[in-house]
């Protein structure tokens, strides 16, 4: 397994705006659309790196458990299809479902937002505010596959809950590690 870090886009950068398909509705959605009252999650993820897998049952819940606080999430999967058929829409479908994601999960084909948002591994998560500007960036917590600590999503949750609260987002985040991103 590839081990990258996130690259950690500035704190404080407005959410590129998007047009992505949503492999769950077939639909195209636009960032304003699917914009949180409180604030927005936008994780890179695909459904073949084993860093996601090992995160999704964790960002579920944790999508579950902030939506009714007014938070919203979505996914976008920009890997390469052709040299890894495995990222493909179709099973960006099977995937959403098998896990159920209560959140879009969307194709990015161009692989231009996930450029835009200087994305770097799977999974990478991004939290915005209510006016899109960055507010947290990096790891869901300290587990990966194989190391022991067991899933609990503490940075990310912590982020929400200052975000939620109106309290200030400790600076010093730590970088996600994943699989690179495929790039064509």
């Amino acid at each position: 397994m590839a081990r990258t870090p996130s690259n950690m886009l500035a704190l404080g950068t407005v959410a590129p705006n998007f047009n992505l398909l949503d492999t769950t509705t077939d639909t195209f959605i636009v960032l304003d659309s699917c914009k949180g009252e409180k604030g927005t999650v936008i994780a890179f993820i695909c459904n073949h790196c084993p860093f996601v897998i090992h995160v999704n049952p964790e960002l579920v819940k944790i999508a579950n458990d902030y939506k009714s606080k007014g938070f919203n999430f979505v996914a976008i999967s920009s890997n390469d299809v052709i040299n890894y058929p495995q990222d493909a829409p179709d099973l960006m479908t099977k995937v959403a479902i098998e896990n159920k994601y209560s959140f879009p999960y969307l194709y990015d084909e161009s692989q231009e937002i996930a450029k835009a948002y200087d994305a770097a591994c799977t999974p990478d998560f991004y939290l915005f505010n209510s006016d899109l500007k960055l507010v947290y960036r990096g790891q869901l917590d300290d587990s990966r596959p194989g190391n022991g600590i067991p899933l609990n999503g503490s940075d990310l949750r912590n982020a929400l809950d200052a975000l939620y609260k109106g309290e200030l987002i400790n600076p010093e985040q730590k970088p996600s590690i994943g699989c690179n991103i495929k790039w064509k």
